[in-house]
């Protein structure tokens, strides 16, 4: 309580009166007894408004109010890019879900979880499990935390089943250059990652996935997202989405404008189709939010429109039922583009999705129950609250055209979901403000190149020059546009080469955390030809696309980004806001100089960099991953006599264990492991994030249970797996202690504080 407040409750308590004496502060008569009040979930005012819109066919009126007052289902994905789903997915069926058969947990009988019939190939879940029984029941404990693990391990996604829409919806491919305006929390962005990499034997896909939000604390919530993914094609910018600066890129020595191929522009909503889960919305609920809203998520479409490729498509998406932050901003961005956008026919896209079509007739009410019907209707006092995009196309013949029943809007009671809107749209040419797109021929062109392009955006009007320019807010094209020219009149080359700094302070103000700079490391770097020699590396391995984030003192740790990335970072250092890119895959060993090689490999990358590594590599068996994954430094004894022969010979230092699954053994792991390991004196040592250890435990059928105070896992019914080598393995133990760096076994990015915290706020949505 606030000390104002508690001043206002001092002045009004009667003279005399103590703490829970009578006609003080009886805490009995205040309702507080039990906690805090139950929300009661009603709200007038919102069911007159959707009645009266005819958003619900008729006659189910009464089931989609009951559904609303129903708690959400957990839902859960499987991370379909990785090897291991199938896995994930065999032992989900054939392990846990049989275990909640004939289960009740407080009365209550607990639904095996069905798979989601709209999802390709199974690797969606949902039951009816709430989150406060997954936490609290000790008969669900083991499947809890298999979960909590597994998201950890970024094998499983905990997400709501109607946000795995619009990224299915966008149809994305390995090569395509995706953007995501309004990007955290990031579950959204994981699947596009996941269809970069539909090919694992690809590690570098041609394209990647640019996720934005103006919010710099959820930045961080989205590395941590992104992060688990282990993906060397994302890059996380901080923005506001409606004036994301366009980028540019090299193609052959010229610099051009980049164009997305997809973009997904999930706006913030006023959230009405979330009231399952978040129940605050029953008692806030107006149609001011919804009023509010609609001119910024016009402008963010707008700006995801003009970023698009010809050709390319793009998904508009809210939680929300309402048409003014839905049909309205469609049919307001698709009559400004003069036909340059249209809406997709994707109704047989998701087979089994059920949906209601788009509305093409809406009204407009206030807060206080006024409606109009038509801009003519609205008052002047009214002008600055309710606009004219927020009403339909009053000419039949264009409402026609714009095909508004295209638009997907799911109800809650049609599959026991949660709300949304949905909308794709398709780019078939260049948006009529912007028909002249400027193009970037070298650096005299690039000064000259943007003042031919006409300044004028959807809402008109021109700018005089870079002064005026600076004053003006970014809110619509021209303005994202002009304070493009500005950068770039400002732009006097001083930047180094190869290294992409954060913006300086004058063209952009830097709210949050000050971000490191991403140096790459040049050619000449004596630092890469020990690593390329111990490690015996392909010819083909991409070294221009390794990179650090300091410009001074020893490199501790070495990240890699797609050589695509590498050309958005270089080209565009002075423009954007860099939260976090790349993946971590060597890491400087403490003690290196005494070793063939200084840097160690890093389990975070190392599926990226194993195609490219010829030597050090050790094969081992099933029975020889489950020793290295629960004793601390095993010695060599323990291990196989073909994993001994090949570990005998090698020089101390950093190695690779690789398990091969055998085809003529269906019963055991049909997936392959990669293991980050050290060779010391007598013993193997492997860097593996404890979450990832359990993750290939289970895989391996082995019953786990995870003790927070240790590292290593311990096996259901072995109590000394977990424990430390014996003493005359010291030496052993000791070698591998000192090679490590201070992040091992954590799997952890350095980047600063932000991050440590965001894995603690995920866990604690399971």
């Amino acid at each position: 309580m606030g000390r104002r407040a508690r001043g206002r409750r001092l002045r009004q308590r009667p003279e005399g009166a103590q703490d829970g004496a009578a006609g003080g502060g009886k805490r009995s008569e205040a309702g507080w007894e039990g906690g805090y009040p139950e929300i009661v979930k009603e709200n007038k005012l919102f069911e007159h408004y959707y009645q009266e819109l005819k958003i619900v066919p008729e006659g189910e009126w009464d089931q989609f109010m009951d559904a609303l007052r129903e708690p959400l289902p957990a839902t859960l994905r499987i991370t379909g890019y990785k090897s291991h789903a199938k896995e994930i997915l065999h032992c989900l069926k054939n392990k846990y879900f049989k275990e909640l058969e004939d289960l009740e947990v407080d009365g209550q009988k607990v639904e095996v979880p069905q798979p989601l019939s709209w999802y390709p190939e199974e690797l969606a879940w949902h039951t009816n499990l709430s989150r406060k029984i997954l936490r609290k029941s000790p008969q669900l404990e083991k499947f809890h935390q298999f979960l909590v693990s597994e998201t950890e391990s970024g094998n499983i996604s905990r997400q709501e089943a109607v946000s795995m829409i619009p990224p299915l919806l966008l149809n994305a491919h390995p090569h395509h250059k995706i953007l995501d305006m309004c990007a955290a929390p990031g579950s959204k962005t994981t699947q596009l990652i996941e269809m970069l990499h539909a090919d694992m034997s690809v590690p570098f896909p041609e394209g990647f996935v640019i996720a934005n939000d103006v919010d710099n604390k959820r930045c961080y919530l989205l590395v941590h997202q992104a992060k688990r993914l282990s993906s060397p094609c994302i890059m996380v910018v901080n923005h506001d989405a409606a004036s994301i600066p366009r980028l540019s890129v090299d193609v052959g020595g010229r610099k051009e404008i980049l164009f997305y191929d997809r973009i997904l522009c999930d706006v913030p909503c006023s959230g009405d189709g979330t009231m399952r889960k978040n129940i605050d919305v029953w008692k806030k609920w107006t149609t001011l939010n919804s009023l509010q809203l609609h001119g910024l998520q016009l402008r963010i479409a707008t700006r995801g429109a003009e970023q698009l490729v010809d050709g390319g498509r793009m998904v508009y998406s809210t939680c929300s039922l309402n048409p003014i932050e839905d049909e309205a901003v469609i049919a307001s961005l698709l009559e400004k583009s003069e036909g340059a956008l249209e809406l997709a026919d994707v109704s047989s896209e998701l087979p089994g999705l059920k949906w209601m079509p788009g509305l093409t007739q809406w009204k407009v009410m206030t807060k206080d129950g006024q409606w109009f019907a038509s801009w003519d209707e609205v008052p002047h006092s009214r002008h600055t609250q309710i606009r004219p995009t927020m009403f339909p196309p009053e000419d039949r013949d264009r409402l026609q055209a714009m095909h508004l029943e295209r638009c997907l809007r799911i109800l809650p009671h049609h599959q026991n979901t949660g709300g949304f809107f949905v909308a794709v749209l398709v780019k078939k040419s260049s948006m009529p403000w912007n028909k002249r797109a400027p193009k970037l021929q070298g650096d005299s062109a690039e000064l000259r190149a943007p003042m031919q392009s006409s300044p004028a955006g959807p809402t008109g009007g021109t700018a005089s020059g870079p002064s005026e320019l600076e004053r003006k807010p970014a809110t619509g094209m021209g303005d994202a546009e002009a304070t493009e020219r500005t950068e770039n009149l400002e732009d006097n080359g001083s930047r180094k080469d190869g290294v992409c700094g954060p913006p300086p302070s004058k063209k952009m103000k830097l709210f949050g955390f000050k971000e490191d700079p991403f140096v790459f490391i040049p050619e000449d770097d004596p630092l890469f030809p020990p690593i390329q020699k111990f490690y015996a590396l392909d010819p083909s391995f991409p070294r221009m696309n390794l990179l650090t984030r300091t410009t001074e003192g020893k490199k501790r740790q070495l990240y890699m980004v797609s050589k695509e990335l590498r050309n958005v970072l270089l080209n565009n250092s002075e423009r954007v806001k860099v939260i976090n890119t790349g993946i971590k895959v060597w890491c400087r060993n403490n003690s290196g100089e005494e070793f063939d090689c200084a840097f160690r490999l890093a389990q975070e990358g190392i599926y990226t960099l194993y195609p490219f590594i010829n030597s050090r590599i050790i094969t081992v068996s099933l029975e020889d991953v489950k020793i290295l994954l629960t004793q601390e430094n095993p010695f060599f004894r323990k291990l196989s006599s073909e994993t001994y022969s090949q570990a005998k010979d090698l020089a101390k230092g950093s190695v690779v264990l690789k398990y091969e699954p055998d085809p003529t053994k269906p019963d055991t792991l049909q997936c392959p492991i990669v293991l980050c390991g050290w060779r010391g004196k007598a013993s193997i040592r492997t860097f593996v994030p404890k979450n990832e250890r359990l993750h290939y435990l289970r895989m391996m059928g082995l019953e786990v249970l995870a003790e927070k105070k240790k590292d290593r896992p311990v096996l259901a019914g072995d109590s000394a797996a977990g424990s430390g080598p014996p003493e005359d393995e010291a030496s052993a133990s000791q070698d591998a202690e000192q090679a490590a760096s201070p992040d091992a076994g954590t799997g952890g990015d350095p980047a600063g504080g932000p991050e440590a915290s965001a894995p603690q706020s995920r866990t604690a949505d399971l």
